[in-house]
């Protein structure tokens, strides 16, 4: 077997399920809500829909390792109109994904020297887990950034020292951010891009929240938008991955992207011919219509835009919380440990939500998720405001 898989830590739900196990039972009277995974549970887009029932003949042929040239060239044409720059080349520039975990994770074996000793990934803290996941089973070792509150939970890469930066072979940035919905700006990326043109690592650019933003007139920077911008039309040492997941409301159709670099593409393309995750001809052409349509996802946005104008005045008298730049979380700050603050919120009032420490580190004896909960604003905008009112209420009766 792998030693390799001995180094991974309990995923945050496994975590979050012995945890939840010693709450008790909730009172009969209270409807569970689940605000814990950010699963999007808005319909699917019906535009979705008809293409996969109009495209039921592709289950009989065999996908294309370098995915649908069609499909190929709709994200190309979105990522032009998203981000006002020329579209990359959907020939070497543009690989459609089985959504952006499996991307992410199978990128960092590209990218990763298993002949090397000693190899970093750097990755921000708090982190989607399959950064650090993807780092152990490489045979890199992690190093953790801390998210600062002062900076908008950003992450101060200055603070990296040079030694560490010259054995980086991978970083891992998401913007907007997950949990605390951050967005980067021009001048972040312009500092990781001299970094990286320094120390010749990879920057792989996390933006599967791009889409969720709640400032209609100002949508998130984009790192291939931010490169464009300052003069790296190649995108060099960079390949951003995006998702439809929650943008469309179809986590289970598993479909995303990966575009940047062409160099660090070819070789992701002669890794995935191995690899074998092409997208189903029925998967691809639910893809093209959903980066084709926009209508659905701006009322996507206003759904979720309800539900921080309908919340946050519940919250905010009884938790340190703040409005995002985008995603659908709250970042909360809870008035004790956050461990037992969820576990005894699920036992009192039936709302489960996500200790911020199950998706921290601990660096120097701290954990920047320590006292936060993660809320997933995914619910119905009915059930997100019930469990605002009982989250309010639990914290004036035991705090």
């Amino acid at each position: 077997m792998n030693p390799r898989l001995d180094t991974l830590q309990p995923y945050p739900f496994e975590k979050l399920r012995a945890l939840l196990a010693q709450a008790g039972t909730p009172p009969k009277d209270l409807r569970p809500i689940n605000l814990s995974i950010g699963e999007p549970k808005h319909a699917a887009p019906q535009c979705v829909k008809d293409a996969i029932v109009g495209s039921l003949d592709g289950l009989s042929v065999y996908p294309p390792t370098k995915g649908d040239p069609a499909l190929r060239q709709a994200i190309s044409h979105w990522i032009a109109r998203r981000y006002n720059m020329p579209a990359p080349d959907p020939e070497t520039q543009v690989l459609p994904a089985l959504g952006s975990r499996e991307a992410l994770f199978a990128f960092a074996q590209v990218v990763l020297d298993p002949t090397r000793t000693g190899e970093i990934v750097v990755c921000p803290n708090p982190f989607y887990q399959i950064y650090e996941g993807a780092a152990l089973l490489g045979g890199a070792t992690p190093y953790y950034v801390n998210s600062d509150p002062e900076q908008n939970f950003g992450c101060d890469w200055g603070t990296v020292p040079a030694e560490i930066w010259a054995r980086t072979r991978l970083l891992f940035v998401c913007s907007p951010g997950n949990p605390a919905g951050n967005v980067m700006s021009l001048d972040q990326w312009r500092n990781l891009f001299e970094l990286s043109d320094r120390y010749g690592f990879v920057i792989a650019s996390d933006e599967c929240y791009s889409e969720i933003y709640l400032d209609e007139a100002h949508p998130p920077l984009g790192g291939m938008q931010a490169a464009y911008q300052l003069g790296r039309h190649d995108f060099r040492h960079l390949v951003s991955f995006s998702s439809l997941s929650k943008r469309s409301n179809v986590p289970g159709m598993r479909s995303g992207f990966v575009a940047g670099d062409a160099r660090l593409m070819a070789r992701f393309l002669l890794y995935r011919t191995y690899h074998g995750s092409a997208l189903s001809p029925v998967v691809s052409a639910a893809s093209i219509a959903a980066w084709n349509d926009e209508a659905h996802v701006i009322d996507n946005r206003s759904q979720y835009r309800a539900k921080f104008d309908a919340v946050l005045p519940i919250l905010q008298p009884v938790l340190d919380v703040q409005r995002p730049d985008a995603s659908f979380y709250l970042w909360a700050g809870t008035p004790g440990p956050d461990p037992e603050f969820a576990r005894d919120l699920l036992g009192q009032t039936g709302v489960t939500v996500l200790p911020g420490s199950f998706v921290g580190r601990s660096v120097d004896g701290v954990n920047p998720g320590q006292n936060r909960i993660r809320i997933a604003l995914v619910a119905p905008l009915a059930d997100c405001v019930e469990a605002a009112h009982r989250i309010a209420a639990f914290v004036r009766a035991n705090y």
